[in-house]
C-alpha cells in the first residue's frame, strides 16, 4: 500500500513547533508533499533537512519568508526537477517532482489571488501556462500525482459558503472553469473526489483564520492530489486529517493499491 500526504504547512518553522514531525513520522507515509515553506534552504534546521531518516527535497522561493514546496520520501527520488516555467513562478518556488521508477510525485502550490488584483493576475497566468504543462505530464506516459495548495474550490460542495464567494478568488468562474478542463479535456482525476463523490464538511482542508471559521468548520477544498488514471483508480482510502492543527490547512491523506516507491 502506497500512501501519499499533502499538506500545506504554513511556515515550516511553525508547523515544526506544532509538532508536526512526530505526527508525520507516526503516519508512515511513503511520501510527503509539503507547500508554503515560508523558508530557504540556509534557514532549515538539520532535522528538517533529513527528517526521521526520510529523504527531502526543497524548491524554496527567491524571496525570503515566501512559498516554496518540499517532498519526504522513505525512498530516494531516482530523479529530481526542480521548478516548471524557468521564470516567474519558478523564481517563487511552486513546483518540485520526484521520480520513483514510473511513479511521479509533485508537489505544487498554486497562487492565491486574494490579497489584490495583481496577485490576482499572477493567479491567472500560472493557470495559463500550467495548464500545458499538465499536457506534457500527461503525454510522458508515466502515473503522476500532483499534490498541493490549488487555491480554488472547484464546485459548491467544496466550500461552506459558495453563493457569497463567486466573485472572490478561490472560486471565480474563470478558475472553476479552469480546473474543469484538467478533468475533462486532459483526463486528470480529482481522487479524493473519485472516492468521496458527495463528501461536503468533511472534504474542507482550509479554513480562513477570521472570525471563528475553524471553530465553525466554515472551510473550502483546496488542496487535492490530482492523477493519472492509472493509479487514480488504485486509490482505496481518502481523508482530511482533523485532530491536530499544524496550520490552516489540514493534511490530505491517500492510500494507493500501488507498489510502495
Amino acid at each position: 500500500m502506497l500512501r501519499i500526504i499533502s499538506l500545506n504547512l504554513n511556515g515550516i518553522r511553525s508547523a515544526w513547533s506544532k509538532n508536526v514531525l512526530p505526527w508525520a513520522i507516526s503516519q508512515q507515509a511513503d511520501v510527503f508533499a509539503l507547500q508554503e515553506l515560508k523558508a530557504q534552504l540556509p534557514d532549515l534546521s538539520a532535522e528538517m533537512l533529513a527528517p526521521a531518516g526520510m529523504h527531502a527535497v526543497y524548491h524554496a522561493a527567491e524571496k525570503k519568508g515566501y512559498s516554496g514546496v518540499g517532498l519526504w520520501s522513505r525512498e530516494k527520488p531516482q530523479m529530481v526537477v526542480e521548478g516548471f516555467d524557468g521564470a516567474e513562478f519558478d523564481a517563487e518556488g511552486r513546483y518540485i517532482r520526484a521520480d520513483f521508477g514510473n511513479l511521479s510525485v509533485i508537489s505544487l502550490y498554486f497562487p492565491s489571488g486574494s490579497s489584490s488584483p495583481e496577485r490576482q493576475e499572477a493567479k491567472f497566468r500560472f493557470l495559463e501556462v500550467f495548464f500545458p504543462k499538465m499536457h506534457a505530464l500527461q503525454a510522458e506516459g508515466r502515473e503522476i500525482v500532483l499534490c498541493g495548495d490549488w487555491n480554488i474550490a472547484h464546485q459548491p460542495a467544496d466550500l461552506k459558503n459558495w453563493k457569497s464567494n463567486q466573485k472572490n478568488s478561490g472560486f471565480l468562474p474563470e478558475e472553476r472553469a479552469w480546473l474543469s478542463r484538467v478533468f475533462d479535456e486532459l483526463g486528470w482525476v480529482d481522487v479524493y473526489r473519485r472516492l468521496h463523490p458527495e463528501a461536503t464538511e468533511a472534504c474542507y482542508t482550509w479554513w480562513s483564520n477570521r472570525g471563528q471559521a475553524w471553530a465553525k468548520n466554515v472551510g473550502w477544498r483546496i488542496d487535492y492530489q490530482i492523477a493519472t488514471p492509472g493509479i487514480a483508480a488504485a486509490a482505496v482510502a481518502a481523508s482530511v486529517y482533523k485532530a491536530e492543527r499544524f496550520s490552516d490547512h489540514a493534511p490530505l491523506i491517500i492510500d494507493y493499491d500501488w507498489p510502495v516507491v
